[in-house]
């Protein structure tokens, strides 16, 4: 292999590798995997690979652009801050015009892959997710108004949704139980990152709750919301979604949850922040392994192909 066939390969190996960190393959793993227990969660069978392998690929591709533009529209940003200073924008190993047209087409790829191999409603709810995250969120949100991540935070509790309807082709009461968890999960875990990030965050002048109202107003919210996620929590037992071993499962999570967010509001220290933060990601994703696994003897409701007859479900349980 000649000498400029290696340099090639080297600069294709780097560029690739910053493409991919600008998706933010971790938290665009996570979104996948939630969207794929919400496919699971809708049928009492195998959800069939071909839909699985469209719905995972379209899901994980609009995510993955949606990051992308994330992080385009927050270079300047990511610059200032610690934490993300050294993502491939502020470091300049990929260019603003190279990160729109790769956005773009992995974008217009996943939805184009939703569309034709799945179905429209999961598209456009894919797409509205993506505006929620990429626009609303970013542009709007978040420099304006400290409750950026409550609001904001219907885009990342999405996933579970977009699974759903890629199987059933509906929404229905169970896909929004498993969105509120996810929902209600957001706020205390990102302030709890916010707490101890508190100087990046006011040095670029974003408005966070730790900024704009101080760490004890923000340790007081991070425990109101993490006895909203208690109670959301307990959800799915109430509605016949799980049996006994994710109500153990669950209630262990949220005593260690509870224990480490009563711990940060006596008395606040930064490690014991980042230890809260830390604790909360993990029992994200053992609350998705439990849900992934004992979940599955679920729901009073039967899924229906007819509208009516899933109404008539949905007031039934209501009531």
């Amino acid at each position: 292999m000649s000498a400029t066939s290696n340099v090639l390969l080297k600069q294709w190996g780097v560029n690739f590798s910053s493409f991919f960190a600008l998706c933010k393959p971790k938290v665009s793993a996570m979104i996948v995997f939630t969207a794929v227990i919400g496919m699971f969660m809708a049928t009492p069978g195998m959800v069939p690979w071909q839909l699985l392998l469209a719905a995972t690929i379209g899901i994980g591709f609009s995510s993955g652009a949606a990051a992308a533009f994330n992080c385009l529209i927050e270079q300047k940003i990511d610059a200032m801050m610690a934490r993300t200073r050294g993502r491939p924008l502020p470091t300049g190993q990929v260019s603003v015009l190279n990160t729109v047209i790769f956005a773009s087409i992995i974008g217009l790829i996943g939805m184009w892959v939703l569309y034709v191999f799945v179905n429209p409603l999961t598209m456009w709810l894919t797409f509205g997710t993506f505006l929620g995250y990429a626009v609303i969120y970013t542009v709007f949100l978040k420099p304006a108004t400290p409750l950026n991540i409550v609001i904001g935070g219907a885009s990342g509790a999405m996933p579970p949704i977009l699974g759903w309807a890629a199987v059933t082709n509906m929404i229905s009461p169970e896909a929004l139980i498993m969105f509120l968890i996810i929902f209600a999960w957001t706020p205390p875990h990102f302030w709890a990152l916010a707490l101890y990030r508190r100087e990046d965050y006011e040095r670029v002048g974003l408005p966070m709750l730790p900024v704009t109202h101080g760490e004890k107003f923000t340790r007081e919210h991070i425990v109101l919301y993490t006895i909203i996620l208690f109670a959301v929590a307990m959800m799915p037992v109430g509605l016949g979604m799980s049996g006994w071993i994710y109500l153990v499962t669950s209630l262990a999570l949220n005593i260690g949850f509870m224990y480490y967010v009563i711990q940060l509001w006596r008395e606040y220290s930064d490690d014991l922040a980042k230890r809260t933060f830390k604790f909360l990601f993990d029992v994200a994703i053992r609350w998705i392994v439990s849900g992934s696994l004992f979940l599955l003897p679920r729901a009073s409701l039967v899924i229906r192909t007819n509208k009516n007859a899933c109404l008539k479900q949905a007031f039934f349980i209501m009531h």
